[in-house]
């Protein structure tokens, strides 16, 4: 007997990078899922109890919170929710921490939608999805969030870091690539 693949109806993303979260919920939204977003613990918990999610994505790093805890409290309140921890962050001992609490999953960003959905099954993606690479538009961006989020969202100071000026990186910071 087989198992068919889960692929949840209703998804709750949690990522406090506005732009990512958003482009993550539009991804999810053209593939047919229902699909909200929450930047934060309280946020993420009030949500799930008026919304009811099958699944979560949950970033690991939400400003001055854990997306640890976020993990701990949805699955306190729902056992049965999938949940899948990204970070760009990604260390043996948080991955062993969220497996741990019960995540079903642990991607590395930069992520394709597919390995999301593939991680809701505590799969791999099919070969064909795993050989797309990111595009360089999309690593370029990450590095630059990345680079904002080490300075504490001082966009001046990361443009020094990065050899830009202010605005050119408040251009780019405005104008995420698309997700596929």
């Amino acid at each position: 007997m087989t198992t068919q693949p889960f692929t949840p109806s209703k998804l709750l993303v949690v990522d406090d990078d506005d732009l990512y979260r958003n482009s993550l919920v539009r991804a999810f939204t053209r593939r047919g899922l229902e699909t909200v977003g929450a930047n934060s613990l309280e946020t993420a918990v009030s949500t799930a109890a008026s919304f009811s999610p099958e699944a979560a994505i949950v970033d690991l790093k939400l400003g001055h919170e854990s997306g640890l805890d976020v993990v701990r409290e949805l699955l306190s309140r729902d056992p049965k929710l999938v949940v899948v921890v990204l970070t760009a962050y990604g260390t043996i001992a948080t991955a062993l921490e969220a497996v741990k609490l019960g995540a079903a999953n642990y991607l590395t960003k930069p992520v394709q939608i597919e390995h999301i959905l593939a991680a809701f099954n505590g799969t791999s993606p099919s070969p064909k999805a795993l050989s797309a690479i990111p595009s360089a538009e999309q690593v370029e961006w990450d590095y630059i969030n990345r680079t904002v989020q080490e300075y504490g969202g001082n966009v001046s100071r990361a443009a020094q870091a990065l050899g830009l000026h202010r605005r050119s990186l408040q251009r780019k910071l405005k104008n995420p690539p698309p997700v596929k």
